[in-house]
């Protein structure tokens, strides 16, 4: 009698994934989304404590900015208002909850801002050639800032700039006209569209972003007064205490340099000798950077999957350090970009991402911890403040190195194989039973 072989196992189907069921999550889902819920009670309840946070903007800058923006007029006179006329709605929007004070209010709609972010990620990061670590990277770094991103209105930038990347390779029209909004909030999420492919998906996003940064601008300048007051804000402003040459006049105070700090445009700025020619730095390395970027566009040849948003990464980090001013809340910007490009198997920006989150936990010990220390000097604060812009400058010529190694930099040419048209020839080889015939 003959045995027969055991029937193969078999493998029960997958159960289907139905987001609006919990049990049918994976187990790293879960794993995130219990780790994403404890780490935000706790960003809240820092905020509410207010010692982590006090959320002095928010109580006061932006609920002064919301009763004036009530009025049907921007700020008028106000130097601290330095932002375009989009930063009006997440001004505005926490009064469409009026059961909440306005603090309350404004942290639910950026923890909303937060989640909307979070279940982005998530989802981009599924499938093949992804990654979840982006969405990891989201969850895990952002409370490295404590309260400060609920105390703050990036948030709700970010989610417009982390939108508009996720939706250029299906959607490029409704990405494009995310990238314009968030313009219009906070300028940055306009270089968003620099590393869209060349051809139709670039003048599709181009456009929409154009279309729609028009259209918003229009709305706001037929329903409010003083809609470009903003622009003359900018003029005057200094050397921030935080910023790359700020920290160059922190170490210039060890040595002797006669500057003080004061509350100047709305932030803590250096005043004194130098400060001028420092700024007028700052501002030719912006255009520098903003070159080498078009220089990256017309030369870059080879595009992928990860190239929108390593060069949106790379983009971003060049005009933070190159800016006069670098908020702690700049961060949040930078740990969004991240986590999109890490959404994807094969960017580059991965080493680039582990010298940010340093970064971003040296941003917390500036502050909120050493920023009094900050303003009156000592070595302790300047050491801080030059480690966290040293890490962002390596950070940023890293990004762009490997950006420009991987689409503009010819690959090494392949080593032609013996035997095919313009490889060495092959040699005879020698029969192992004859002797070697030494040569005449």
């Amino acid at each position: 009698m003959v045995a027969q072989a055991p029937a193969p196992a078999v493998r029960a189907p997958d159960r289907p994934v139905r987001w609006t069921r919990p049990a049918t999550w994976p187990r790293e889902v879960l794993a995130l989304a219990a780790y994403w819920v404890a780490s935000r009670v706790l960003m809240v309840g820092l905020i509410r404590s207010g010692r982590a946070e006090p959320a002095v903007e928010v109580h006061q800058l932006y609920r002064g900015w919301y009763r004036v923006l009530r009025t049907g007029t921007f700020p008028v006179d106000d130097v601290t208002w330095q932002y375009p006329p989009g930063a009006a709605l997440p001004m505005l929007a926490p009064g469409a909850l009026p059961l909440l004070s306005y603090l309350q209010a404004f942290v639910l709609l950026m923890l909303l801002a937060d989640a909307a972010v979070q279940v982005a990620l998530l989802a981009a990061g599924r499938g093949p050639g992804r990654s979840v670590w982006g969405a990891w990277a989201w969850a895990l770094a952002l409370p490295l800032l404590l309260g400060l991103p609920y105390g703050r209105y990036d948030l709700a930038a970010t989610a417009l700039a982390v939108g508009a990347l996720l939706l250029f390779p299906a959607r490029p029209r409704l990405g494009g006209a995310l990238a314009g909004i968030g313009a219009l909030v906070k300028v940055w999420p306009a270089l968003t569209v620099l590393g869209t492919p060349r051809g139709r998906t670039t003048r599709q996003a181009w456009t929409a972003a154009a279309v729609s940064a028009l259209a918003l601008l229009l709305v706001f300048a037929a329903f409010f007064d003083h809609t470009f007051d903003f622009l003359h804000a900018q003029r005057g402003r200094g050397v921030e205490i935080e910023s790359l040459g700020g920290s160059v006049l922190q170490l210039a105070r060890q040595f002797g340099w006669s500057g003080r700090v004061e509350q100047h445009y709305g932030s803590f700025e250096f005043l004194g000798r130098y400060v001028h020619r420092l700024s007028q730095l700052s501002l030719l390395l912006t255009a520098a950077a903003f070159g080498w970027l078009l220089l990256w566009r017309v030369r870059a040849r080879r595009w992928t999957a990860a190239t929108p948003y390593d060069a949106a990464l790379s983009a971003v980090l060049l005009f933070t350090v190159t800016s006069r001013v670098i908020s702690p809340q700049y961060l949040v910007w930078l740990i969004g970009l991240v986590a999109v490009c890490l959404t994807v198997e094969g960017t580059t920006q991965r080493p680039v991402a582990f010298l940010l989150l340093p970064a971003v936990g040296v941003t917390t010990v500036d502050y909120p911890l050493f920023f009094d220390s900050m303003q009156a000097g000592g070595w302790w604060p300047t050491g801080v403040i030059l480690l966290r812009n040293g890490l962002l400058l390596a950070a940023s010529c890293w990004s762009a190195a490997l950006l420009w190694r991987a689409t503009v930099t010819p690959p090494p040419a392949a080593r032609p194989v013996a035997g095919e048209p313009g490889g060495p020839r092959a040699e005879p080889r020698a029969d192992p039973d004859q002797d070697a015939v030494p040569a005449a």
